[in-house]
């Protein structure tokens, strides 16, 4: 058996209104739920990222990594929609090009993209 690709991640969050408008800003388009649904569903590529609803989420927990086809154009939605990265894209030595940017429960998100080989 081998592993080849992230299916869904879920985070709880303690506004699904606020995190769904998070996560529509950035490009994220609905599958199933809304702003006033206990589960939403978004897909990512071809996984999803499920936010459900939860009182009192904890806040720090990890960080969910999402391949993009383009760093910059990401960043500079997330810029052009008010949310502030962490930094700027960036190249990594360990072969990617990715920025950092959190939600409103604190949950740190990746956006990345393998460098090519020259």
């Amino acid at each position: 058996m081998r592993i080849e690709s992230v299916n869904a991640v879920t985070l709880f969050v303690a506004d699904m209104e606020a995190a769904c408008g998070f996560y529509e800003s950035l490009g994220f388009v609905l599958k199933f739920g809304g702003p006033a649904a206990r589960f939403t569903s978004f897909h990512a590529g071809d996984s999803f990222l499920n936010l459900s609803l939860a009182p009192a989420p904890e806040t720090g927990w990890g960080r969910a990594i999402f391949h993009v086809d383009d760093v910059d154009t990401v960043h500079a939605t997330a810029l052009e929609a008010g949310l502030e990265p962490a930094f700027p894209p960036r190249d990594a030595h360990w072969g990617e090009r990715y920025f950092h940017i959190r939600d409103a429960d604190g949950h740190e998100l990746s956006f990345a993209r393998p460098l090519s080989s020259k």
